[in-house]
């Protein structure tokens, strides 16, 4: 494996990564900022609230987006493993 190969490998996997966690990560910092912003407003420091409206829409995201994101990860590795001979000689 030449070193170009192994870096076009990681960045593609980099990549993959960003894809795949992009959608919860962001869904979880803008409702975190809202939830933050409200909390400022109305002077409930009760950290409890962020954390559970953060997690259920962690959970929302991944039952939304979850088909797709695993869909991308199987097609990844599928395609993975199909260049493992190519990879290595």
């Amino acid at each position: 494996m030449t070193p170009e190969t192994a870096m076009t490998e990681i960045s593609r996997g980099l990549e993959t990564a960003l894809v795949l966690g992009a959608p919860p990560l962001l869904a979880v910092l803008v409702i975190g900022v809202v939830v933050g912003i409200a909390q400022a407003a109305t002077q409930i420091n009760e950290p409890t609230i962020a954390f559970v409206v953060k997690a259920l829409t962690l959970v929302a995201t991944l039952a939304v987006a979850g088909n797709f994101l695993l869909g991308r990860l199987t097609s990844f590795t599928v395609d993975l493993f199909h260049r493992i001979p190519q990879l290595i000689g």
